[in-house]
């Protein structure tokens, strides 16, 4: 399977001297992310066909402007670009958006004036009823309520001094919880193969594969994220930045799995880490 770069005279023309055009500048951030036209496709939902179509400048094939604006934000998330950037760009080769006609000029001859609304007197006699009855009830409520606050200070005016038993405890002091370190995936049992992946160095493509050969995660790792992925039996990786991502298996670094920007295919099992 091959990356799919096209030979320099049908590589798409640039927009400006110093700036690709957007179909190049796809093209361009997929090559230096080794992933093929096959591996963006799955991972963005984007038809192989369009993806080609896209990087050649011809949008032909995304069923207009709005579908064209869409897939070109999903294949520059896919690569780590500004997609608001490349949008704009696109709208600037392609003669900008169109103007929104303002709804007010099109509905100013059917608005139609309200006839003035009489006063409800129905209404105003009920709330007015309901008032004079809250306020009765709440004066009873509250006569009632002083004639039994006497008694009931009096009643509780004992049990409000401590006992000596009492103030001679001291206070259980609340202990922080730990917060987990990259060690605490140590923990994890025994039974179970654990990976946990960090992008420290640069973005990275991750995709995973469970023993069954299912797909359990696919996109692009941020730098500073981390993503921890379980199986039964093995767990089987496709790395992007193989050299940017800091990497621990049943709880243990493993060290050394590839270069900065080196594209790395790596299995492992339950036990000792050990890369296939």
């Amino acid at each position: 399977m091959s990356i799919g770069n096209s030979p320099e005279e049908d590589r798409p023309p640039v927009g400006d001297e110093h700036r690709p055009s957007v179909g190049r500048a796809l093209q361009q951030a997929r090559i230096d992310a080794r992933l093929t036209v096959d591996e963006i496709s799955t991972s963005t939902r984007v038809r192989v066909p369009i993806v080609h179509a896209i990087e050649q400048d011809d949008y032909s094939r995304c069923g207009g402007d709005v579908y064209a604006r869409g897939h070109i934000r999903t294949l520059a998330r896919a690569v780590g670009l500004d997609g608001n950037a490349l949008v704009a760009q696109y709208d600037e080769e392609h003669g900008g958006r169109p103007e929104p006609t303002p709804a007010a000029t099109l509905f100013e001859a059917e608005r139609i004036r309200p006839e003035p609304r009489r006063p409800n007197w129905t209404a105003a006699m009920v709330a007015a009823i309901v008032v004079v009855i809250g306020f009765v009830g709440f004066t009873l409520v509250n006569g009632g309520g002083e004639e039994e606050s006497g008694g009931a200070v009096a009643e509780k005016t004992p049990s409000q001094a401590p006992s000596k038993k009492e103030t001679g405890k001291p206070s259980p002091s609340k202990t922080a919880d730990p917060k987990p370190s990259d060690s605490a995936i140590a923990g994890a049992p025994a039974d179970k193969v654990t990976v946990r992946m960090t992008a420290e160095r640069g973005n990275s493509w991750v995709s995973a594969k469970d023993h069954n050969g299912r797909l359990v995660h696919e996109g692009v790792l941020r730098q500073g994220q981390s993503k921890t992925l379980t199986d039964d039996k093995r767990l089987d990786l496709v790395l992007g930045n193989a050299g940017g991502v800091k990497l621990y298996v049943n709880g243990k670094e493993v060290k050394d799995v590839g270069q900065v920007g080196q594209v790395q295919r790596v299995s492992y099992t339950r036990g000792d880490p050990e890369a296939g």
